[in-house]
């Protein structure tokens, strides 16, 4: 059985709520998943999973936030190499750099990007949950 891990920040509950999207479009026969807040998650969820999706929001001046999400990321770097990885969040302002620099850094941990980083401004509508789904739904076929 194949296991994913959904792991998240979440501030307003934008991300969160992509987060749940992406579990449920995943939810194919033969997956499981395990879907938990990066202050739940450790490493050891990440060394064995088959799968991987990290989601936070875009802080500040466009960038992950810096309490617990940079530091699990930071922690993570050489447990992600060779795994299917999906990134996603939310945003607020900005044109999306957080998540074309956070897609650079795992790739440069080894991370296999299944496809972009999923980003959606503020609250995601009803297109924007499918737009995860299709993404859970991608994850869990990698």
């Amino acid at each position: 059985m194949k296991n994913l891990v959904v792991i998240y920040w979440s501030g307003t509950g934008n991300t969160e709520a992509m987060a749940n999207a992406l579990a449920e479009g995943a939810k194919i026969d033969g997956v499981e998943i395990k879907l938990l807040t990066v202050g739940q998650a450790t490493i050891e969820n990440v060394e064995g999973a088959d799968a991987l999706a990290l989601g936070c929001p875009s802080m500040g001046a466009e960038q992950l936030e810096e309490g617990e999400m940079e530091p699990f990321v930071e922690m993570i770097s050489s447990a992600v190499k060779g795994k299917n990885l999906a990134l996603f969040g939310s945003y607020g302002w900005g044109n999306g750099e957080w998540m074309e620099q956070w897609q650079e850094r795992m790739e440069d941990y080894g991370a296999k990007l299944v496809d972009d980083g999923l980003i959606i401004h503020e609250t995601p509508d009803e297109e924007g949950l499918e737009k995860c789904r299709e993404l859970g739904k991608s994850l869990a076929k990698a």
